[in-house]
């Protein structure tokens, strides 16, 4: 969607000044709300991408009042609102209130290393050969989809090349809005600064993104 997450290129934010040594945690809730995410996600209840939306698909003043992690838990507490795993008055208490509804799996601390060692398997079989190969000239398209994308609003309507085919994996649209995993190729697509920035922009500047195949057109 076109949200307040996707500030690539946007102006009036100010530069970026990376924190030296930054740590992964600020502070202790933020790795405790980082870890109950991760466990809720290995219930089944919801996938990776629909993980995503919930934290993105906010309003401008609500995700820009925002921290990372302040985000990270709203995006939670809206995944199990929507499924009927907590309610706002235990929210609100901070506590349980009523009798735990049952998930289809509890991710167990002893299990958690060798969880997160093994990851999810995103790559899928296609369905049709690849529309593209390294060196294509496309187009990405000038899309505005009301539900979440990871086609960044910097890009749309500009030409670059292929890259790099990446293989068939899980398009993140579909798998956001019903869990549709629709498989579709994924490639790298290398821009030239001077075509997403104009002519201002420094002549040896190269943004590559990763784009799912439904994203681009021929140039």
């Amino acid at each position: 969607m076109n949200g307040a997450h996707d500030m690539g290129g946007a102006h009036g934010f100010g530069r970026v000044d990376p924190e030296p040594n930054e740590p992964a945690f600020h502070a202790e809730w933020e790795r405790r709300v980082f870890a109950i995410t991760v466990a809720m996600g290995a219930t089944g209840e919801w996938n990776i991408d629909m993980s995503r939306s919930a934290r993105e698909n906010r309003s401008p003043a609500d995700y820009l009042s925002k921290s990372y992690y302040e985000l990270w838990l709203a995006g939670l507490e809206h995944l199990l609102a929507q499924r009927g795993l907590v309610a706002a008055d235990e929210v609100a208490a901070a506590r349980s209130t009523r009798p735990a509804k049952p998930v289809k799996r509890v991710l167990a601390a002893d299990e958690v290393d060798r969880v997160l060692s093994r990851g999810t398997a995103v790559a899928r079989e296609p369905n049709a050969p690849a529309r593209f190969k390294a060196g294509d000239r496309v187009r990405a398209k000038n899309l505005h989809p009301n539900g979440h994308t990871r086609l960044p609003r910097y890009i749309r309507g500009h030409v670059g090349t292929i890259e790099r085919v990446h293989g068939c994996h899980v398009f993140p649209d579909s798998n956001a809005s019903d869990g549709r995993e629709n498989p579709q190729w994924l490639y790298v697509v290398c821009f030239d600064g001077r075509e997403l920035w104009g002519s201002e922009s420094d002549p040896k500047l190269k943004v590559s993104v990763d784009a799912w195949e439904a994203y681009l057109e021929p140039a």
